[in-house]
């Protein structure tokens, strides 16, 4: 089906995001980091990426920035659980990692802990947005 580049650098997320896609049938292409992930895809096409906020070496937002830049036409689903940690009282308000992804341009993005249907339903419904159907 599609060629889809996850970049995650916590492995168990990497390998079941992985395991699940290409389940789905999918082909998987796993980067640890930001820098890592924007190699591969200046060296590969991708129909889609899927990018964790919080990562060394380069962040999900300066990723996804890039990512926009260099091939704008690419969809990138971002995840992250950053912002789901409960506010205590008195506390700042968390920045919505998210919201701010989507203000960069992510065409999605899905708060961890997020379950396998989720996950692939949305990869479907983004998928399918990027490459509608030609008309007859």
């Amino acid at each position: 089906m599609a060629r889809i580049l996850v970049i995650e650098d916590l492995d168990l997320v990497s390998a079941t995001i992985k395991r699940v896609l290409e389940g789905a049938g999918h082909g998987i292409a796993v980067a640890a980091d930001g820098l890592d992930g924007l190699r591969q895809f200046q060296r590969s096409d991708f129909a889609l990426v899927i990018c964790d906020v919080f990562m060394a070496r380069k962040d999900g937002l300066a990723t996804l920035k890039k990512l926009r830049e260099t091939r704008g036409d690419v969809p990138v689903i971002v995840t992250s659980g950053g912002s789901m940690r409960p506010l205590r009282a008195g506390e700042p308000r968390n920045p919505d990692y998210l919201q701010m992804a989507t203000e960069l341009g992510a065409a999605q993005t899905i708060a961890k802990p997020f379950n396998t249907r989720e996950l692939t339903t949305l990869v479907a419904q983004v998928l399918a947005k990027a490459s509608p159907l030609p008309l007859h």
